[in-house]
């Protein structure tokens, strides 16, 4: 029978006791080495991973998983790895993560509700120790193999305060509502909002309730406001609903996005057909990529605190699967950012001969 914790060297599997007596160290040491590294000189690891490398060891994590019944990963459902929030959240969670000597398992459900429950039954039954959602809107299915499995795990990205399930988030109406208050406090009055439809996810469908939310409160009438909704959220759908905005609305002087995807591809159309930001046209987006700051002019937004809900997601499932309590539910801040794409609105005579010339 084959060692429960070893790699194969050449034909022969290499133990643990293998790696200890070819670096010179005990078989605990290699174990915190790969278990606990931060808990291990550098010099020690520096030498039991040099013998690892010598001697072809890779641990047998099926063997390893049936003897302490966790496998050490987690499994992570995004609903995109093409846009850089979400990037910047795995990243994030994969290093805290690897404070614990735990992995990530990652896929993506490109916004398919049954995608998504093949992918939580595929990690599942790989073993994972605990699972990270997107947001609050999942099938019913998926809750259900979770409860049945025991399994740790949490929502994220999305936090409206009642849901009954674990969440590390952010009130996605909030940022919108308070951005678009700052464009009319700008003195704009005629809107255009970019957006995919609410039904995509709940997070666009909180943000899209965000600015129209505060349209009744603020009294923009439903003839100011002028929404073109997208197939995808790309820059190349961004530049053609804002084509479309400017063409058949030419007394607009904002332009909301509901990401800043779509708002990098309004600031490219509006430099296209002329359009001075924020001289003639604001935009205005959400998420804060880290690309928004250095355009020309930079993208006023809402930021999205990815870094801290993966950090915050890993602590929390950890903390689940080693038997510790904690808040069910975290939420955090979504700050709003202005930049130069937003100013206040230019005086209806100089602005209206401006768009005439278009």
């Amino acid at each position: 029978m084959a060692p429960a914790d070893g790699g194969y060297y050449g034909s022969v599997m290499a133990t643990l006791g293998d790696v200890a007596l070819r670096a010179g160290v005990s078989a605990a040491t290699v174990s915190r080495v790969l278990n606990h590294p931060g808990k291990v000189s550098s010099d020690v690891r520096e030498r039991v991973m040099r013998a690892m490398g010598e001697l072809g060891y890779v641990r047998d994590g099926a063997a390893r998983a049936l003897a302490s019944r966790r496998s050490l990963t987690i499994g992570h459902v995004v609903p995109t790895l093409g846009i850089g929030i979400f990037a910047a959240g795995i990243a994030a969670l994969q290093r805290r993560l690897d404070e614990f000597g735990y992995q990530l398992l990652v896929a993506a459900s490109d916004y398919d509700e049954a995608k998504e429950v093949r992918q939580v039954r595929a990690l599942i039954e790989r073993g994972v120790d605990g699972m990270a959602l997107v947001g609050q809107r999942h099938a019913p299915e998926i809750y259900q193999l979770l409860r049945a499995r025991k399994l740790p795990y949490v929502n994220t990205y999305q936090f409206d305060g009642k849901s009954p399930h674990p969440s590390i988030g952010f009130d996605n109406r909030t940022g919108t509502f308070a951005l678009t208050r700052h464009l009319i406090d700008l003195g704009h009055r005629e809107f255009g909002i970019v957006t995919a439809a609410s039904s995509l996810n709940d997070r666009i469908a909180a943000r899209l309730q965000g600015i129209l939310d505060c349209f009744d409160d603020r009294g923009i009438p439903p003839s100011a406001r002028h929404i073109a909704l997208v197939a995808a959220q790309t820059i190349v759908e961004g530049r053609g609903a804002t084509r479309a905005l400017v063409a058949a609305h030419p007394d607009l002087t904002a332009i909301y996005c509901t990401t800043d995807t779509l708002a990098i591809g309004t600031l490219c159309e509006c430099r296209a057909l002329g359009v001075r930001v924020p001289q003639d046209i604001s935009v205005a987006g959400y998420s804060d990529l880290e690309i928004v700051s250095e355009l020309d002019p930079a993208l006023s937004t809402v930021h999205i605190p990815a870094e801290r809900i993966g950090i915050r997601t890993a602590d929390f499932l950890i903390d689940r699967i080693t038997g510790r309590s904690g808040p069910t539910t975290i939420e955090l801040e979504a700050e709003i950012i202005i930049r130069r794409s937003t100013g206040p609105v230019r005086a209806a005579s100089r602005f209206g001969g401006r768009r005439r010339a278009l």
